[in-house]
């Protein structure tokens, strides 16, 4: 746990480094989306998939979202997460979500959230949110802002009805855990 945390503080540290030094040199910070890609890169080394998904060597994301907001995840195309390559996909409503690993569902998709989280049942896709109570819906991972910075909460009931492992660390970085497992499970 000791080198966690010690591996966090430098990620932290870096990035803080980053923020500055662009600002000094008049580079753009990243915006809200990109912080949420970043964030989105990093939890995909703290998920588990169900088999024959954990076997896969592309970790597809797909992104039910508006042009701007793919435009940040589009930068994870390509990238390694976990020893597997990130291919980012973009999905219309309605389309088929077979082939994703994980799905990110932006802002406007909020009154398809049933209909999506119906189709996805037993699929063991990781869902992603950033609209307020989409982890209460049913979202395992929603993204939220507090105080200008970017924090996420975890629907563990729902990561377990999709047979999706998340770790305990990333358990504890999360601003709330609902459906948490009793302890001894």
């Amino acid at each position: 746990m000791k080198v966690f945390v010690r591996i966090l503080m430098h990620l932290i540290l870096a990035a803080t480094i980053a923020v500055v030094a662009n600002t000094v040199s008049g580079q753009p910070q990243p915006g809200e989306y990109e912080v949420k890609a970043a964030f989105l890169y990093n939890i995909l080394t703290f998920v588990e998939w169900p088999a024959p998904m954990k076997r896969e060597d592309t970790r597809r994301v797909c992104v039910l979202a508006e042009p701007p907001v793919l435009n940040a995840f589009n930068g994870l195309n390509g990238q390694i997460a976990a020893g597997r390559k990130i291919e980012i996909i973009r999905v219309a409503p309605g389309e088929n979500l077979g082939p994703c690993h994980a799905l990110f569902i932006g802002p406007q998709a909020e009154h398809n959230l049933p209909r999506i989280m119906k189709a996805l049942e037993g699929t063991g896709v990781l869902t992603i949110g950033d609209t307020a109570g989409f982890a209460r819906q049913g979202v395992i991972i929603n993204f939220y802002l507090q105080d200008k910075k970017v924090r996420f909460e975890i629907n563990a009931a729902a990561a377990r009805r999709a047979g999706i492992e998340i770790s305990s660390k990333l358990l504890k970085l999360a601003g709330s855990v609902y459906g948490a497992a009793p302890a001894g499970e």
